[in-house]
């Protein structure tokens, strides 16, 4: 299958599916990671051209510790997206380019207005991916892919409902070790925000384990549910785990569909 996950910025992807992704591709399927805006705010002390340049190195890292196809960073302008024409058609393109089976993208009630207009964005391309007079320049898809949302706790105004959950325990170091090529991000920025950047270890290998234990999340019990739904009774020992919620835009598959689709 060709998996695309569209992020609002470069790490986007990595933090909500970086662990299935590593799953897609283990499995020899193609996935890409591509990013809306180009990164240049995300940062406390770096802006600009510069910071663009260090976030998509960083990117292209991270989908080498994945092993994941592609990574790409477009250039919208970081903490100003707005939804749009040019940037749906970038949009359609993309999706098209990469032929899509399945598109992964933010709910359009997060709190980051990037993270809100990219999933609009992805949500007003759903249905014109398969279009010939939009966007005639690349060829419509003759199927439409299957959208589904990554996982957030926003309760408003309807909370995330996951149909599919994936355990990721077993590539929990591969998604730790993706997060911690976006240094610029978990170990400076992301902790200047939170007021933690004192707690970083300088050591290579006490930062990825303060990492580690800086982004093991509690498992919520509708993902818990999710679990068990397809692992039984083994789901109660799950710690890792990463859930999605189908799209009511693009193709319906059943159930068991979906839970063929995502990986085991």
């Amino acid at each position: 299958m060709q998996i695309l996950c569209i992020g609002a910025h470069p790490d986007d992807c990595e933090i909500e599916f970086g662990g299935t992704a590593a799953k897609f591709a283990g499995a020899g399927h193609s996935v890409k990671f591509l990013s809306v805006t180009n990164g240049a705010a995300g940062h406390h002390t770096h802006f600009g051209p510069g910071l663009v340049e260090v976030r998509r190195k960083e990117a292209r890292l991270a989908a080498e510790r994945l092993g994941i196809a592609a990574s790409e960073v477009l250039g919208a302008p970081d903490g100003a997206l707005q939804p749009e024409l040019r940037w749906r058609e970038e949009i359609i393109r993309q999706i098209r380019d990469w032929d899509a089976d399945v598109v992964l993208t933010h709910r359009s009630c997060d709190y980051h207005p990037d993270h809100r207009y990219t999933g609009q964005l992805v949500q007003d391309a759903a249905y014109l991916v398969q279009v010939p007079a939009i966007c005639p320049d690349e060829p419509p898809l003759r199927r439409n892919p299957v959208f589904v949302y990554l996982e957030d706790h926003f309760q408003l105004p309807n909370p995330f409902q996951p149909d599919v959950a994936v355990n990721i325990d077993d590539v929990w170091c591969t998604k730790i070790a993706a997060m911690d090529a976006h240094a610029s991000q978990f170990y400076e920025w992301l902790p200047w925000v939170d007021g933690q950047e004192q707690e970083v270890p300088g050591d290579g290998e006490a930062r990825r384990q303060w990492l580690s234990a800086h982004w093991t999340k509690s498992i919520s019990s509708a993902v818990r549910a999710a679990l068990a739904a397809r692992y039984g009774a083994g789901a109660d020992r799950v710690v890792h785990a990463e859930a999605f919620q189908l799209c009511e835009y693009g193709r319906q598959p059943s159930r068991a569909e979906l839970n063929e689709i995502f990986p085991v």
